[in-house]
């Protein structure tokens, strides 16, 4: 089978790829107005996120029979039309899942401790103990929203805080484990000292934390999400700030990460937050380590290899 791989990927992807008997066309620059013009040579495509694959481009791949996403997030795909077409869809989760769960822990732990503003103002030549007290994470309740692989990664690292962890997921049951107990939305609502985001980008997730979302919770809470910037109402965030309902957010994900194309209501937003000494952003680098670029490409060749026998 001939795959055309279209994003940057560790170099290791085309040798293992070789390894299994599929031949690799590593492509990164290609565009999509390029790809749009020869996808139909290919049997499988790898992507992470750069090319949306939707009818247009699905009408042109007739010889297209499985997708590979370097990765986890699946909402650059459209789902029910590559399933209308009995194309294959699989994704690497796993790869980065210990990237994403560290990840969440150090920016939870910075936000905390403020870390942001005394290394800036030390760089600066302040020196204000006062004004950096940080807070301690253990005692508290951590609630997680999604237990797949990358909450239950998070779970794993921040339960040795000796926190109480707590996780609800719409999806799944039975999955109370040595790291969290399987709990409803309301006990996060009602428990949570700090909530965590590992839920894919859906019609149902997209803008679920909005004003509504935000009041069911009995406690003034911490935010951190690296999940999905669209998952967050990003005016009712700011909202939520400026009341001391949210104490504080760590965002690794933007409703538009693309600052060339942010609207004039984006840009107010995120001038908004960026004035904020209680927000801790970081460029949707989650899940995007050294380890986790080769381990990405070790999970998905080895479900590459299951699935090819299959097809």
């Amino acid at each position: 089978m001939k795959f055309i791989i279209v994003d940057e990927m560790h170099p290791s992807i085309v040798s293992m790829l070789e390894g299994i008997g599929i031949v690799p066309d590593y492509r990164p620059s290609v565009t999509r107005m390029d790809l749009l013009k020869i996808v139909m040579n290919y049997e499988g495509l790898i992507v992470r996120s750069k090319v949306k694959i939707d009818k247009e481009l699905l009408d042109l791949a007739t010889n297209l029979k499985i997708i590979a996403r370097a990765g986890a997030g699946l909402d650059q795909i459209d789902i029910e039309e590559v399933n209308r077409r009995n194309i294959k869809v699989v994704n690497a989760p796993e790869g980065n899942r210990d990237a994403v769960g560290e990840h969440a822990v150090g920016m939870l732990l910075s936000l905390m401790n403020k870390m942001q503003t005394g290394d800036k103002e030390v760089r600066n030549r302040i020196w204000k103990r006062e004004k950096n007290r940080g807070y301690e994470v253990g005692g508290l309740t951590i609630g997680i929203i999604g237990y797949g692989n990358m909450g239950k990664a998070f779970a794993k690292r921040i339960k040795g805080f000796g926190c109480r962890v707590i996780a609800y997921d719409k999806y799944i049951s039975g999955y109370s484990d040595e790291f969290a107990q399987e709990v409803s939305i309301e006990d996060i609502f009602n428990n949570a000292d700090v909530l965590s985001l590992h839920i894919p980008l859906t019609e149902v997730s997209r803008r679920m934390v909005n004003r509504k979302f935000i009041a069911n919770f009995k406690k003034n809470f911490w935010l951190i999400n690296t999940a999905r910037g669209e998952v967050v109402q990003q005016e009712d965030l700011i909202e939520a700030l400026d009341s001391g309902k949210i104490r504080g957010a760590a965002l690794d994900v933007l409703e538009n990460e693309k600052f060339e194309t942010l609207t004039s209501v984006q840009k107010l937003n995120l001038e908004n937050l960026v004035e904020r000494e209680n927000i801790l952003f970081t460029p949707h680098v989650a899940g995007w380590t050294y380890e986790s670029l080769v381990k990405i490409n070790e999970v998905l060749v080895e479900k590459l290899r299951e699935s090819i026998g299959r097809i």
